[in-house]
């Protein structure tokens, strides 16, 4: 993989959460964006667009596309069955199920795939993990800093200022990022990414079908954790009388110790997804060129390719 140093040069290794930016690509450019038969490639176009501006304005040497191979993994259902069981659209006995997405975007991906593998940009799903693991586990064994694009917040727990580790948040499209280190996290949840598990698993997070601790917002999460260092600390100090705790708060974390003994798992990203040996560099030209001329004359793609692969030679 491309991990380490080479000579003369500092890496930086860029993880894209790459659904999370096709999702904002695909609602972010108006559907009129279309291929010259008159299917829309408003997704496929938007994310080469966020691509382009995430290389030109963050320079990485590095680049992985992460997706999810199974976007509702079958052992994080097991422990907590409400996980991300809302957006379901279809179950299927054997693979993974179903995701509800919009009817112009699912048949946007495929083309996705095959653009950034004619490109030579690195594209890693796992199966049975989806590409939050898949993004914690690269980061895991990274040597060099890293950026995390996503818009999704469970991510904030890879956050490590000591190994260099960031998430770039989209707030408007990717031209706008909030830069997420640990003093941001602290300014706006009082933990580092470390506590930000156990904030996320108190909270809950009605977006992933998480219940949470009923009556556990943000702010009293944050402040428990503050108080008693840990989710292990809130849940010794519910069995101490003497601790701190409201007694409506002891009795609902008392309640909830079934959901707090499991939902570590389901909340925290896995570190040790077997990744297959790819090369992560940044391409400078473009693997395949004749398949990435006919995709592009297939599907419209036009000026967003062309500046990308303008960015990509410099």
């Amino acid at each position: 993989m491309g991990y380490g140093m080479m000579r003369g040069v500092t890496r930086r290794l860029m993880l894209l959460d790459t659904a999370s930016l096709y999702f904002r690509a695909y609602f972010g450019m108006p559907e009129s964006v279309k291929a010259p038969d008159g299917t829309p490639v408003n997704a496929v176009r938007g994310l080469l667009e966020f691509i382009d501006r995430l290389v030109r304005d963050h320079r990485p040497t590095d680049l992985v596309a992460c997706m999810d191979a199974d976007w509702r993994p079958h052992w994080r259902v097991e422990l907590i069955p409400s996980y991300k069981a809302h957006r379901v659209a279809e179950e299927h006995a054997v693979g993974p199920d179903e995701e509800e997405v919009p009817d112009t975007l699912s048949p946007q991906v495929p083309v996705i795939e095959a653009v950034l593998d004619a490109l030579g940009i690195a594209r890693v799903g796992v199966a049975g993990y989806e590409a939050d693991d898949v993004i914690g586990t690269f980061t895991a064994l990274a040597k060099e800093p890293v950026d995390i694009v996503t818009g999704d917040r469970d991510l904030y727990q890879l956050v490590e200022d000591a190994r260099e580790v960031r998430v770039l948040y989209p707030l408007k499209g990717v031209g706008t990022l909030q830069l997420t280190d640990e003093a941001a996290l602290r300014e706006k949840y009082g933990v580092d990414g470390r506590g930000y598990v156990d904030l996320a698993l108190l909270r809950g997070d009605p977006s992933d079908g998480l219940p949470g601790v009923p009556g556990i917002g943000e702010k009293t999460a944050a402040k428990l954790l503050d108080r008693f260092g840990d989710l292990a600390g809130i849940m010794a100090a519910v069995d101490d009388p003497a601790a701190s705790l409201t007694p409506s708060q002891r009795k609902r974390l008392d309640e909830a110790r079934s959901y707090v003994a499991v939902a570590p798992r389901v909340v925290r990203v896995a570190v040790d997804v077997p990744l297959p040996d790819v090369d992560t560099a940044l391409p400078r030209t473009p693997r395949d060129p004749a398949t990435l001329e006919a995709l592009a004359t297939r599907w419209g793609l036009g000026g967003s390719l062309q500046r990308l692969l303008t960015t990509l030679q410099g």
